[in-house]
């Protein structure tokens, strides 16, 4: 049951307040053949002697303190100083169930190019949600992987497989392969530049039957729920990256079909960003969105990518896109507003 080594690479940068909850969540798995590497990406507010303190403890832990570089480059200076066969990831502000890393072990075979999926739960003050992936449970093999999956991890609404890093066990060859696309200038929907060709080059997923062993920390306060005004130039660079991902990664028609999914997928990044203006940028949003909508470069892509709309808030937010105006503007900055009062409340 513990032939592999496995090593949890948790980024953390001040975190404090909730290390401990996620740090002994780990240390106390039923799985024990563990590595566990806290990197300390420059962290000033304690976190990075909390860290010391557990590597003093449990001699599976490591702590690593690095200059502050962004998550991206944190997780890789985890990875390159792990030794496990495989990875896995956990935020410093989540925690996990104590038997998730043992019972996701038990679908592991060794294989190289291997993923294993479990599902994750939205803890907010109000209560937890479960989430699960829109994939059925099961194992997908290399023929089932080019069939059913890779033509649908990209351009839909809702995802097929969560392109989160974390609620999953990795084999080490597709993160090593695959980290050179991950640009540490990529602060938002940094995952995709991992998880996006990893999944491509995957030969085995296994999709864990409603397991929820994740818990996902939703914090209002985090850099993701804050008003970002250089949100548009993230995603741009994720958009570039993800069309280099496809370029390298597949070849003739396949690829052109998969490039235009990559558009498809940009339509819904753009959504993103109209949100984050709409709902942070309590000056500004109005020009910027509608400037931003009227742009030639999102008009002809909104133009010449059709995409498949069915969430309510999404579909004003496409209204949006496609009739930038004063009206429709105003309407989504009252939805926005209404929504977030409402689950203040």
């Amino acid at each position: 049951m513990e032939n592999y080594k496995i090593s949890v690479i948790v980024t953390v940068y001040n975190v404090k307040e909730y290390l401990r909850e996620c740090v002994d969540s780990l240390i106390h798995q039923t799985y024990r053949n563990l590595e566990i590497l806290l990197v300390d990406d420059g962290s000033g507010d304690g976190s990075g002697a909390v860290c010391d303190e557990y590597a003093e403890k449990d001699k599976r832990v490591r702590s690593i303190h690095k200059e502050n570089g962004g998550l991206i480059s944190a997780w890789k200076r985890g990875v390159s100083e792990s030794s496990g066969a495989y990875l896995c990831f956990v935020d410093s502000d989540d925690w996990v169930e104590l038997t998730m890393i043992e019972e996701m072990a038990r679908h592991l075979t060794g294989q190289e190019r291997e993923i294993i999926a479990s599902d994750y739960v939205i803890e907010r003050q109000e209560g937890g949600e479960r989430v699960y992936q829109k994939l059925s449970p099961g194992e997908y093999l290399e023929e089932d992987m080019r069939r059913e999956v890779i033509p649908n991890l990209l351009g839909r609404e809702k995802r097929y497989v969560t392109i989160s890093r974390c609620m999953k066990l990795i084999a080490r060859r597709l993160i090593e392969e695959n980290q050179k696309y991950s640009d540490p200038a990529v602060v938002v929907a940094e995952d995709t530049t991992i998880m996006l060709p990893a999944l491509i080059d995957c030969r085995r997923l296994v999709i864990m039957d409603h397991k929820a062993y994740y818990h996902y920390r939703y914090i209002r306060e985090s850099m993701i729920h804050k008003y970002n005004p250089g949100l548009y130039d993230n995603i741009k660079l994720v958009v570039q990256i993800t069309r280099r991902i496809v370029e390298d990664k597949f070849a003739g028609e396949e690829k052109e079909r998969r490039l235009r999914q990559v558009d498809q997928e940009a339509v819904f990044w753009l959504m993103l960003v109209l949100k984050n203006e709409a709902r942070g940028n309590k000056s500004g949003y109005r020009r910027n969105i509608i400037s931003l909508c009227r742009s030639c470069e999102v008009r002809n892509l909104v133009r010449n990518t059709p995409v498949t709309v069915e969430e309510r808030s999404n579909k004003l937010l496409y209204l949006v896109m496609r009739h930038p105006g004063h009206l429709t503007v105003s309407l989504l900055r009252g939805a926005i507003i209404w929504y977030y009062r409402g689950a203040k409340g």
